[in-house]
């Protein structure tokens, strides 16, 4: 049985630079409008009622949006953009029990926000996905496609056939590197766990995804969170690594200019963790 959820994504699939109500730039997500309020919430309402009708097919290379996950926040396709590049459609959905403007405006602002934070990571040397598109009416974001596993698949199975170690402590080194430069540029991912870090088959390089939840600080307190966050999840999920996140710190040390500051709050976050767990 195919799910009908609506024909094509008609705002991106077919995209070109001149393409209207919105010009797309590449690598940078500003957004230039042109037509009239009501024009654009009347394509508004058409698009998503196209949405609504749309057949997800098991194939994305016509176009078509195969529907690879979905969170409480947003949905994510595959298809393909401009042609027969492969890329990851991101589609932040309306919440029904928000007002209709406050939930336009907020999922807007996050839309938003995910875009830019995706873009500095890139500026401050983090590897991540390539930006293709904003559209602020569909509330998506369209990115490259990255062709490999996560890293959460590959420490599962270490767990099933034994760690590697030599690729394990390549891995780690990487996952730290990649945050203290995260880290370093004033920005919290807010979601580091090993779903959400690919590894590209054809370089063997570390890709950060799912900036939703990121933003902006520069406090050690929030980095520490951020740390705690990726320790947890290792902890609950990969037990069977051993001390990988040890790897990983002792490659963030080396990667970020303050990590003392960093780890020293850590501790303390570890602390009040430990505390939460005993008294339930």
């Amino acid at each position: 049985m195919e799910k009908t959820l609506g024909p094509k994504f008609p705002n991106l699939l077919n995209l070109n630079t001149t393409s209207s109500p919105f010009f797309f730039t590449r690598n940078c997500p500003k957004l230039y409008g042109c037509g009239g309020g009501a024009a654009i919430l009347q394509r508004q309402k058409k698009l998503i009622g196209d949405l609504i009708k749309m057949k997800i097919k098991t194939n994305g290379s016509d176009g078509s949006l195969v529907l690879i996950k979905q969170g409480a926040e947003a949905r994510v396709f595959e298809s393909t953009f401009v042609g027969s590049r492969r890329c990851i459609i991101k589609e932040r959905f309306s919440k029904k029990y928000r007002h209709p403007t406050l939930d336009s405006k907020l999922t807007l602002k996050r839309l938003n926000a995910e875009a830019r934070c995706m873009t500095k990571a890139r500026r401050f040397g983090v590897v991540t996905p390539a930006l293709y598109a904003v559209d602020p009416v569909m509330h998506t974001l369209t990115f490259e496609y990255v062709e490999g596993p996560s890293v959460k698949d590959i420490f599962l199975g270490f767990g099933l056939v034994g760690v590697d170690e030599e690729r394990m402590a390549d891995i780690a080194t990487q996952i730290g590197n990649a945050i203290g430069k995260l880290h370093d540029g004033g920005l919290v991912h807010d979601d580091l766990t090993t779903s959400n870090m690919l590894l590209r088959n054809s370089a063997n390089q570390l890709v950060l995804i799912d900036f939703g939840l990121s933003f902006t600080s520069t406090l050690p307190e929030d980095k520490a969170v951020d740390l705690y966050v990726l320790e947890r999840a290792l902890l609950s999920m990969h037990s069977s690594c051993g001390n990988v996140m040890d790897q990983i710190l002792a490659a963030y040390k080396k990667s970020s200019n303050q990590w003392s500051s960093t780890l020293n709050k850590l501790a303390q976050v570890r602390q009040r963790g430990r505390k939460r767990t005993m008294v339930g």
